[in-house]
């Protein structure tokens, strides 16, 4: 059964291969363009956008696409850059991007979709149709942008307890697949095995990615953002 699952980034490589296996998919390649275009036409676009869109062509041009077909760690830890470095980036580099509603509720909708996508029946559909693979990533970015640029207009009290927050569900989130007695992804029953892995194995190491460094951004951000507040207070003294 595992034969069959060709996501869109292609089938699973093997370790010989896989850092050949660049995407050029011209649709996605015209979508970064045009992207990179009209924020070079932009007066208010600063430098953090353009590291946004560098992970972004990392994650899906470079050959660590190909790879997260064969390993579910490398696929959380695509997830992982796409919503907490290259969402922060693209919203730090759009200062005058603004979004309807508060933080409290992109931040629900954010970890719902998470949780959503991450469950085994929904992954596995995304990797076997281009279209709920797209649906997923986009979503995904879409609810991250959204979560903080909410989070900059939010005040630092309750930034810092949605941030909290933030880390603790995906924290949570990472000790149920780590400690899942059973492979849960289908698509990568037989793909981890050539890099010497089982898919348990291969389960273990991405819910301790989810448990550490993924928390370990929102922990960061909701510590810098304490920092700022408590800042103003210290100048006077010097």
């Amino acid at each position: 059964m595992g034969q069959s699952w060709i996501p869109y980034c292609g089938a699973a490589p093997l370790p010989g291969d896989w850092f050949a296996r660049w995407n050029d998919d011209p649709l996605l390649l015209v979508a970064l363009l045009i992207a990179a275009i009209a924020a070079r036409r932009r007066a208010d676009v600063a430098p953090p956008f353009w590291g946004g869109l560098a992970v972004i062509f990392l994650l899906f041009v470079s050959p660590l696409c190909a790879l997260s077909s064969a390993l579910f760690s490398v696929r959380v830890a695509h997830h992982v850059l796409l919503t907490a470095v290259a969402a922060p980036l693209l919203v730090r580099g759009l200062p005058a991007l603004r979004v309807k509603g508060s933080a409290a509720l992109w931040a629900a909708l954010h970890i719902l979709l998470f949780w959503f996508w991450h469950a085994p029946a929904p992954y596995a559909l995304a990797l076997s149709s281009d279209g709920a693979f797209w649906t997923m990533q986009l979503s995904l970015l879409a609810s991250a942008v959204a979560v903080w640029a909410a989070l900059r207009k939010a005040s630092a009290p309750t930034a810092i307890a949605l941030l909290l927050a933030m880390m603790v569900q995906m924290g949570l989130l990472g000790a149920l697949i780590t400690f899942a007695g059973a492979p849960l992804y289908t698509p990568h029953y037989l793909s981890t095995q050539p890099w010497g892995l089982s898919p348990v194995e291969d389960q273990q190491l991405a819910g301790l990615i989810m448990w550490a460094p993924a928390a370990g951004f929102y922990l960061a951000a909701a510590l810098w953002r304490g920092w700022a507040m408590l800042a103003p207070s210290a100048a006077p003294a010097q």
